[in-house]
């Protein structure tokens, strides 16, 4: 039996940004869109993720597994940063807009 699609929230893909990371953290280049609220983060290798104003991932940070995409509430101007757990990969940020 499927689900009800009207209780699912979809949203309107917006700018995408990318970051490689080993074991020394990587973090978007640029600040969250003025008028995002949610991000998509996916990494390809398990990390250690971070969130905030001036991020820097450490292994103390939320753990995300490879390849399974999140979607986290934001500020606008915040940026993600992530560090590995054991093998470097690339950070994928997208801001998600309704």
């Amino acid at each position: 039996m499927a689900g009800n699609p009207s209780l699912q929230t979809t949203y309107r893909q917006g700018a995408h940004q990318k970051a490689a990371f080993t074991g020394t953290a990587g973090t978007i280049a640029n600040g969250i869109g003025a008028y995002t609220k949610t991000v998509r983060v996916i990494v390809t290798a398990a990390a250690y993720v971070k969130i905030g104003n001036s991020p820097t991932a450490t292994v103390a940070d939320m753990y995300m597994a490879a390849n399974w995409p999140e979607y986290f509430t934001v500020t606008p101007g915040q940026k993600v940063s992530a560090i590995q757990v054991s093998a470097g990969g690339d950070l994928h940020v997208t801001e998600m807009d309704q």
